[in-house]
This record gives structure tokens, sequence and C-alpha cells, in this order.
């Protein structure tokens, strides 16, 4: 009996500690109906700091020390996220310590999802080196 304790008490903990510490939570399928909630959603919420082209010069965005980010350069040279999809994700949800990259969790977990793929369309992809 005593061992059916130690268990349920250690699945409980092991559940707990997932919610507290929280997963990020799985991309959804990328739509055209996300993309444009996505695109929406930019224009509306990014788009001030990051410019509307991403390029991180927004109106607001060339008076803030650390400059927004630029989601022009390849995805696996941005500086806080490497391109890694749920941690774009995670800066999202809960913003970047020290900026002006407030969190937006306050919108819908497929709402952010959206913004994820609206900004990774910005980046240009890395070119590869020329052969000679």
């Amino acid at each position: 009996m005593r061992k059916w304790i130690f268990l349920v008490v250690g699945i409980f903990f092991i559940l707990a500690s997932q919610w507290v510490f929280g997963q990020t939570p799985k991309p959804p399928t990328k739509t055209p109906e996300l993309l444009s909630q996505g695109k929406k959603l930019y224009e509306l919420n990014c788009a001030p700091c990051h410019g509307t082209k991403g390029d991180g010069k927004g109106p607001a965005g060339v008076l803030l020390k650390p400059p927004p980010n630029d989601f022009n350069n390849p995805l696996k040279e941005w500086p806080t996220t490497k391109g890694d999809l749920s941690k774009i994700f995670e800066v999202i949800t809960k913003g970047i310590p020290n900026s002006a990259m407030v969190k937006w969790d306050q919108l819908s977990e497929q709402e952010r999802w959206a913004l994820v793929y609206t900004v990774i369309g910005f980046a240009t992809p890395k070119t590869p080196p020329k052969k000679k």
C-alpha cells in the first residue's frame, strides 16, 4: 500500500512540475488562416516597434535601447532564439527582460503561434556558399 501512495504522489509531482514550469505547446499546423491572423496581429501589435518589413525600424523601435530584433536576418542568427520556433513562442509569451519586448500572454495560444509563423516569414534564407 505504501508503494502505491509513493507512486501516486510521485506522478502528481511530475505532472504538477510540468504545469508549473510550463512546456511550450506543440505548434499548430501552418494554414493560410493562421498566417492571415498572424499578419493582422503583427500589424497591430508588432509593427510599431519591429516595422512593417520586420527590420526593427518601426516608428517606436528607432527610439528603443536595445533596438528591436531585425526579423530579416536568417533564423539561425536571431540573437535570442536562433530560429527555434518554441523559443520564439516563448519570447512572444514571456517577453525579454531588460528590453522593451513585453510579454504577449494576453493573446491566445493560437494567436501567439500565428505571430511566430508571421515573424519567421520575414527571415532571409541563409545563402549557401558559392561553388567555384
